[in-house]
C-alpha cells in the first residue's frame, strides 16, 4: 500500500487550477518528501494547462526543468525529496485512471530511460461544494499496479473517488487490457 499525503499548497494550486480548467484536463508532474516506506508528502506539483474536455499529454521537457528546480530547492537530496510521478485531471469522469492511463504509466515505468523504479499516478477533479476528489495508484517495472491511499495533510481534504472494480488482465510486460 501507498500513501499519498498532498500539503496544503498542492491542495491550494489543484483547486484554484481545476476552477480554471472548467471542463478541460489538466495535469503534470507530483514532487514528493519519502517520509516513510510507502508514504510520501506531495509539496510541489507542476500544472499544464493545455488538455482538452477529453484528453491530456504532458510535455516531458517542462516537467523535467520543474523537477530539476526542484531537487535545486530541496539541496539535492534525491534519497529524501524526488519526482514521484504523474498526476491529471478527469473533469468530466470518475477521478479514476482510465485503460489508456494504465498503459502509459506501466510503459513509462518500464522505459529503461526511467530513472525511478516506483511511479504514482493521482487523477483527481473538484466534487460537490468543490471538495477535491481524487484516486491514486501505484506503478513498478513487471508488477500490477496497486491502488493507493490519496488524502491530505489536513483531515477531510480530500476524498477517495470509489470507482468500480477495474480487473486489469495482460501479462507482465505492461500490456493491460480492462474490462
Amino acid at each position: 500500500m501507498i500513501d499519498v499525503v498532498l500539503n496544503s499548497h498542492c491542495i491550494r494550486v489543484l483547486r484554484r487550477e481545476l476552477l480554471t480548467a472548467g471542463s478541460n484536463e489538466i495535469g503534470g508532474v507530483l514532487a514528493a518528501e519519502q517520509v516513510g516506506d510507502g508514504r510520501f508528502i506531495v509539496v510541489d506539483l507542476s500544472v499544464q494547462r493545455n488538455g482538452t474536455s477529453l484528453h491530456f499529454v504532458r510535455d516531458p521537457v517542462q516537467h523535467r526543468e520543474f523537477i530539476r528546480s526542484f531537487h535545486e530547492r530541496m539541496g539535492n537530496q534525491p534519497e529524501r525529496f524526488n519526482y514521484l510521478g504523474e498526476w491529471h485531471s478527469h473533469p468530466n469522469y470518475m477521478a479514476t485512471p482510465s485503460g489508456e492511463d494504465f498503459s502509459q504509466m506501466q510503459e513509462l515505468v518500464e522505459d529503461e530511460e526511467q530513472k525511478s523504479t516506483f511511479l504514482a499516478l493521482m487523477v483527481v477533479k473538484l466534487g460537490k461544494g468543490k471538495k477535491l476528489r481524487g484516486s491514486t495508484y501505484g506503478f513498478r517495472s513487471g508488477c500490477i499496479p496497486v491502488r493507493g491511499r490519496l488524502q491530505g495533510i489536513e483531515v477531510g481534504a480530500v476524498e477517495e473517488e470509489c470507482g468500480p472494480l477495474i480487473l486489469l488482465l495482460g501479462d507482465i510486460e505492461g500490456k493491460y487490457d480492462t474490462d
